[in-house]
């Protein structure tokens, strides 16, 4: 995700603070199941007392000089050390100035067509990335594999929309087109063209880097993972930015990807019922599926990100809080994804001070409770490996086709529309109604059961393409063995006249809803002229709403058509249509739940039960805890977890059990300096004494109705003996 470029003298600077590890400090213990990775962060910096999250890994960012020493000192922490490093930009200049190989490379900076190069602040410029350019990433790679890796992220393969001008671009266009280059405004084939070729660069450059780490480990017997750290496809087709995305599973070596999904993403606009605002939650909640959809059926994995800030320094605690809160229910929300990057950049986190708009005496740092909170909740993200998970929404089993492709018209001479209603006008009617739509990756449909727990799909190829005639017959299979396909389109997008697999490289005029009828057996005159008709096929059938989708976003007369529609749909497939103002999801014994605003009429869901709310920096015990609109909720049910005692439910720290038996648990505890930490441990007997680094401790409360014990005290990042004595 986007960053401040670090400064490399500034480095220097840090690696001499007091904070940083000597030879004499303790060492966290190992924890036997880190070896799952399931929390993760990424940081430039040492090891420091804010940045001591510990999570399972700790991604060491940036290919600089440094690189090693930075590496080093959180392994010599305990941490488990991957390698993240941004792909399409960076402190690259060694590269744009001929340091690399004697060869000035400026050209090859991604450019405007009004020949401005496109950066990320001073001369960190995106790159259009030639095969010098995977060569010297491959230079920088190879100082992390020297120092012990274990896995490598490579970081926003992306190409910008409104790049493509550069003289390094139009090399490439020559050597692939094999024709001279066309200015990408000046036509939608141009543009389309442009489009394909940036996706097929990034694809190239990680392939590149990803064949070195292969080469490495065939030569020392290593077992280096390769990620891709990028952005959903919602997000940059909406940000108007290209990039490989689907395409990356079938790279060699390519073991799966983060989904760089937070506040920064989530938080962009996006119209329902003709009212245009922030959606946070929902975005989110359709930005992650998209990312888990990549992954599914390929055998690869998936991380979600998690930011309790954002990249903007302008908003305030209260702001982020929030934010964070949604976007981290919209990613438990998730059931199949039990891996996490808990934050970026840690440090900005416990160090910062917001709003930065503000004057600096009027800036704040993280309040104490959100701190805690955070913590809780890094820690609870451990346990997320659920394999009974249990549902209580509106209807399942419905999805929306996303194609690539949705990124290949988002620039001119006729780009689609701005604020992705075409995907929107599809989704949103559905989610806020408490149906958890999936975004489904219409380029995957050709993998064996990718399409299986799928009953309903929606497609438009308004806003997008298929990239191959290979898609068409898996769908048509699905329809015929009983799905319902809901196609929205009125056949008039520009992009249709490309040149094209369907019309024969531009020989007809065919277009590709022609195509998909064919596959699935049926003609246009199969349908009535009525605006929205079914045709039965097989066991299944096919809708035609001869509409564009973009209107499904702008009145609420047309959302609630296009529900009626979904409801006839989900009926044809054998699906009862429910509709709810929340979703709740059981994982073990964890509830995930979201109140819904701009959703059905109803009284709020109420869940009962003895529940802590791991939002709650206080874990306070609840037994009610109504869904009302906006409401975000972490629920740990006290009454499902398994007996045992004593028995650690929650911490605002690290807590690695050393011994437990009927008189005395023992943890070794850890955290991020500077902040309070609460310790949470069901007993049926109050304890006789705790010690805290063979110290007496006082601040604990116990609570014999509840039968729970709270511990409190202040966190240091060092290793300390927690023992209570029954």
């Amino acid at each position: 995700m986007p960053m401040t470029r670090p400064v490399h003298f500034l480095l220097l600077i840090l690696c001499s603070l007091p904070f940083l590890l000597k030879a004499e400090d303790p060492v966290f213990p190992g924890d036997p199941a880190a070896i799952l990775e399931r929390t993760s962060f990424q940081t430039a910096k040492p090891w420091s007392q804010q940045g001591n999250l510990r999570a399972d890994v700790a991604m060491i960012y940036g290919i600089g000089e440094s690189m090693a020493e930075r590496l080093r000192s959180w392994r010599d922490r305990g941490y488990r050390v991957h390698l993240m490093t941004g792909v399409s930009w960076g402190d690259y200049q060694d590269y744009l100035y001929g340091r690399f190989d004697g060869q000035n490379h400026e050209d090859n900076a991604q450019t405007d067509r009004n020949g401005r190069k496109i950066g990320h602040g001073g001369d960190v410029y995106y790159i259009c990335p030639a095969e010098n350019f995977g060569a010297y990433l491959c230079v920088g790679v190879q100082r992390a594999l020297d120092a012990g890796v274990e896995a490598v992220h490579l970081e926003e393969p992306e190409f910008w929309a409104r790049a493509g001008y550069s003289q390094g671009f139009q090399r490439e266009w020559q050597a692939y087109y094999n024709k001279p280059w066309e200015a990408p405004h000046s036509s939608v084939d141009a543009q389309w063209r442009a489009s394909k070729l940036k996706y097929y660069l990034y694809r190239r450059a990680l392939q590149q880097v990803f064949n070195h780490i292969q080469a490495f480990n065939r030569r020392t017997g290593g077992n280096v993972r390769c990620y891709v750290a990028t952005h959903s496809l919602i997000n940059y087709s909406h940000w108007c930015i290209v990039s490989p995305q689907s395409s990356l599973a079938k790279l060699d070596g390519c073991d799966g990807y983060i989904a760089q999904v937070w506040t920064g993403t989530a938080r962009t606009p996006n119209h329902f019922r003709g009212v245009r605002k922030e959606r946070t939650f929902e975005t989110a909640f359709l930005e992650y599926g998209a990312m888990q959809n990549l992954v599914r059926a390929t055998g690869r994995s998936v991380w979600y990100l998690n930011d309790p800030v954002e990249d903007n320094p302008r908003h305030d605690w209260t702001d982020y809080r929030g934010n964070w809160e949604s976007t981290l229910v919209a990613s438990l929300l998730q059931p199949d994804v039990w891996q996490y990057e808990v934050a970026p950049w840690p440090e900005r986190v416990f160090g910062g001070s917001y709003p930065r708009s503000a004057r600096p005496e009027e800036r704040k740092a993280i309040p104490p409770d959100y701190a805690s909170e955070l913590q809780v909740v890094m820690q609870a993200l451990t346990d997320m490996k659920q394999p009974d998970v249990a549902w209580d929404c509106g209807t399942r089993k419905i999805g929306v086709l996303v194609s690539d492709s949705l990124m290949f018209q988002r620039e001119q001479p006729t780009p689609s529309d701005p604020n992705m209603a075409h995907f929107y006008g599809l989704a949103l009617p559905l989610l806020k109604r408490g149906v958890p739509v999936t975004p489904v990756q219409l380029e995957n449909v050709t993998l064996p059961g990718f399409l299986d727990e799928q009953r309903v799909l929606m497609l438009s190829y308004q806003g997008q393409k298929p990239l191959s005639p290979e898609v068409h017959p898996p769908l048509a299979d699905w329809v015929k063995k009983g799905g319902v396909l809901v196609m929205v389109d009125d056949d008039k997008d520009p992009y249709n006249q490309v040149h094209e697999w369907w019309n024969k490289e531009g020989a007809n005029d065919r277009i590709p809803r022609l195509d998909l009828f064919d596959a699935v057996g049926i003609k246009d005159i199969d349908f009535t002229k009525e605006p929205a008709s079914m045709v039965s096929v097989g066991k299944g059938a096919v809708i035609w709403l001869r509409e564009n989708p973009v209107q499904f976003a702008l009145s609420a007369a047309a959302d609630a058509r296009l529900a009626e529609v979904m409801k006839i749909a989900a009926g044809k497939a054998g699906e009862v249509w429910k509709e709810t103002n929340y979703l709740a999801l059981r994982r073990g014994p964890y509830w995930i739940a979201a109140g819904l605003d701009e959703s059905v009429e109803a009284e709020p869901k109420t869940l009962t039960g003895r529940f802590i709310n791991l939002f709650d920096p206080e874990l306070k015990v609840r037994r009610s805890i109504p869904l009302t609109s906006g409401t975000r909720v972490f629920l740990l049910d006290l009454d499902a977890v398994k007996t045992g005692e004593p028995r650690l439910l929650a911490s605002a720290c690290k807590a690695l059990p050393v011994k437990r038996n009927r008189d005395v648990a023992q943890w070794t505890v850890e955290g991020v300096g500077g902040t309070s930490a609460i310790l949470l441990i069901s007993s049926s007997r109050p304890p006789r004494a705790i010690q805290l680094d063979h110290q007496p401790l006082a601040t604990f409360i116990y609570d014999e109705a509840e039968a729970l014990l709270y511990i409190r005290f202040p966190n240091e990042a060092r290793p300390r003996d927690l023992t209570v004595e029954f």
